[in-house]
């Protein structure tokens, strides 16, 4: 008869320090990983950056495949957390009607993604995405940002879109403008670090991301409000 195999956590409780060590594993992987790839980093380098031992690793996870998708997992599951808020208010604001409230429900939304992709803690995340999307490791995390976050981001943009253009999610123009305005992110996010030369910085700091938020916001508004159909001119609903 074989033995029953180890939980990963105890049904008694008591097991905070377990699920601190668990984190810290897979905040050590992500850097590792978003730095040196899926290849480039080894199960004992990131037991050493977790401070842990390396059996420690296969007790959490099994193996390296098994912490590169708890990584993916808690990448995606922290994204959809953050932008969940935020969604539910853009979709009530959509649902309403009122253009002057999709206009700041959109912006609401590009303040959000510009404050998660300017904090420097999600720097080594984004490399790890980055990185799979260059054929550079398993492409676990995006397939799954793009399923769980991707898609209804994109989908609720669109909408919102549609309803400031009085045009259809699935028109073209719609889809070009959305990229555009995705793309004005996109130039500080990646390739990581290839805004800096053209500014002349080194380094993002809070007042840079700040100066750099400010301005595409504004930019933004401008382009949405230009893009804004007339109310004599809108198809009824």
């Amino acid at each position: 008869m074989t033995e029953p195999k180890r939980p990963r956590h105890s049904p008694d409780g008591g097991y905070a320090r377990g699920d601190e060590t668990r984190q810290r594993i897979i905040d050590a992987a992500l850097q590792l990983f978003g730095e040196r790839g899926y290849a480039g980093a080894s199960t004992r380098d990131i037991a050493t950056a977790a401070g842990v031992n390396a059996p420690a690793l296969q007790y959490y996870f099994d193996n390296k495949e098994g912490l590169y998708k708890a990584c993916a997992e808690y990448l995606t599951d922290d994204l959809v957390a953050r932008y969940a808020p935020t969604m539910r208010l853009a979709s009530d604001a959509q649902k309403n009607g009122n253009i002057d409230e999709v206009i700041e429900a959109y912006l609401a939304m590009q303040a959000l993604t510009l404050d998660t992709v300017l904090t420097p803690s999600h720097a080594s995340k984004g490399r790890l995405v980055a990185r799979e999307l260059a054929g550079e490791g398993p492409d676990v995390a995006s397939k799954m940002l793009q399923r769980r976050m991707k898609q209804p981001v994109n989908k609720l943009l669109l909408s919102m879109l549609g309803r400031i253009m009085d045009t259809q999610p699935s028109d073209t123009i719609t889809r070009i403008r959305l990229l555009a305005l995705k793309g004005q992110v996109l130039a500080f996010y990646y390739p990581p670090g290839a805004c800096l030369e053209l500014l002349g910085w080194k380094e993002i700091d809070a007042a840079k991301s700040a100066l750099i938020k400010s301005a595409l916001l504004e930019q933004t508004r401008t382009l949405l409000e230009s893009w804004r159909a007339p109310a004599s001119t809108r198809k009824s609903a």
